[in-house]
């Protein structure tokens, strides 16, 4: 029978990855060992010689997962221990060490990784493009089909806290069949959505200038990133232009055609009704300018001095360009 994984080495500060990461470790170990014990031990109350008490054998046997936490917080008493674990690891143990960043404790690491312990990133979700590669392995990871703009709504809705958003996929994952569409995100989380990106969107498209600024600084002064406004104006402006080049047609064929729920065409029925051609031209452009500018794309013009100077600028132009 194979021997269980002795050291694994989980590093970056994203909580719920660590946690995923112990947890892979954990049943690797128990597909060899199923009794093994899973024993925690926390850098902040840590007392000397208590992993090696952990680790020493048992008078019945058995496999022991250590598994230590914060150890970027470690005091000199546990690097001490782990380096003197590490100097002679115990039969029927398996280390787990979770180091969320900094330099303390960097031999122990290095001791680790020089023992062959298996590496787990855990690394910090931070933008946007993070939040939706996460939602994306989420569904993919459980098999499930999620729209672009269904993503962009759920981490609009509810991508500041990553463990809540990974709920809120395992919920659509769960409870909706088929397809998951924006309107199955609006379902569960509207009333998050309603007061941030969509809302700008909708008070912008509609020439509400007034509206439309003042929810984009409260979203902002909230921590909502620049990014999923551009992103949600952007996807609202080419819903507009696709139902109004569609022409004529009931709400139901549409929303097969342009691959829109028919709720979605509905609504792009009623802003187009406000708009032509060259007037939404130009906005989409406004939009696309802003959006390079949000991602880093940053020009020289000294108008655009930041993501969010970028992002409020579009918002004008669209408002404007609605009464032009």
């Amino acid at each position: 029978m194979t021997a269980p994984l002795t050291l694994a080495l989980i590093t970056g500060p994203e909580e719920i990855a660590a946690e995923r990461g112990l947890a892979s470790v954990l049943t690797a170990v128990r597909a060899v060992e199923p009794e093994a014990e899973l024993v925690r031990l926390h850098a902040g109350s840590y007392q000397p010689g208590q992993l090696l008490v952990h680790a020493s054998p048992s008078l019945f046997g058995g496999w022991t997962v250590i598994a230590v936490h914060e150890a970027d917080e470690a005091d000199d008493a546990l690097v001490e221990d782990l380096l003197a674990y590490l100097a002679e690891p115990a039969d029927g143990v398996t280390l787990v060490l979770h180091h969320r960043s900094g330099n303390r404790g960097k031999k122990v690491l290095d001791t680790m990784r020089k023992g062959g312990a298996r590496l787990i990133e855990a690394k910090a979700l931070k933008s946007e493009k993070d939040k939706t590669d996460f939602v994306k392995g989420e569904f993919r990871e459980a098999r499930r089909r999620i729209t672009e703009e269904a993503v962009a709504t759920l981490v609009l809705a509810v991508g500041k806290d990553v463990r809540e958003l990974a709920g809120a996929c395992a919920q659509l994952a769960r409870d909706v069949e088929g397809t998951i569409e924006v309107e199955d995100v609006h379902t569960y989380y509207g009333e998050r959505v309603e007061t941030t990106g969509f809302k700008v969107a909708e008070a912008a498209l509609a020439g509400d200038e007034r509206a439309a600024m003042g929810l984009l600084r409260h979203a902002m002064i909230g921590g909502l990133d620049p990014v999923p406004i551009v992103a949600v104006l952007a996807m609202q402006l080419r819903q507009v232009g696709k139902v109004a080049a569609a022409g004529r047609g009931s709400s139901g064929q549409l929303a097969r055609d342009l691959g829109m729920a028919p709720w979605q065409v509905d609504q792009a029925r009623r802003v187009a009704q406000g708009w032509d051609g060259a007037r939404l031209g130009r906005a989409i452009e406004a939009v696309a300018r802003a959006d390079v500018d949000v991602k880093g794309g940053l020009r020289t013009e000294a108008a655009v001095r930041s993501p969010e100077h970028a992002v409020e600028r579009a918002v004008l132009e669209v408002c404007r360009l609605r009464h032009a």
